[in-house]
């Protein structure tokens, strides 16, 4: 999970630098120091290829009567999420909406990695609401 968060917030191009790097430690993520093996994570496992493989129809969404609106933390700006909500609002022909902090914005300081939940609360009725 430690190399996979890693992964994630990576910023820009995965380079040569990104490889040199060495295996990250899962404390400084707040999870414990012995890696038990297990490696049945939905997000880590062949699980989730069904997920990694799927392929939406941009055309079809882009046209649909409902609204959609896709969503990128400010604070993910260049990591690979960051860069692939993006790249979907440019295929919806859209731009993405920028909200406040992270991929957990609205998260409190109780979840070890907090948030800005009120301006992400804000943020989100603004674009919701009427």
């Amino acid at each position: 999970m430690a190399g996979f968060i890693t992964m994630t917030s990576w910023r820009g191009e995965f380079s040569d630098e990104y490889f040199a790097e060495p295996a990250p430690d899962s404390v400084q993520f707040g999870m414990s120091a012995e890696d038990d093996g297990v490696r049945d994570d939905p997000l880590l496992s062949y699980r989730s290829s069904a997920v990694v493989g799927y392929q939406p129809d941009f055309r079809a969404l882009a046209a649909a009567p409902t609204r959609i609106v896709i969503a990128v933390g400010e604070e993910s700006a260049g990591t690979f999420t960051g860069r692939t909500s993006l790249a979907t609002a440019e295929l919806l022909g859209q731009p993405a909406t920028e909200f406040p902090s992270h991929h957990g914005g609205f998260v409190g300081g109780e979840s070890g990695y907090a948030g800005q939940p009120e301006a992400f609360a804000r943020k989100l009725r603004e674009v919701l609401g009427p």
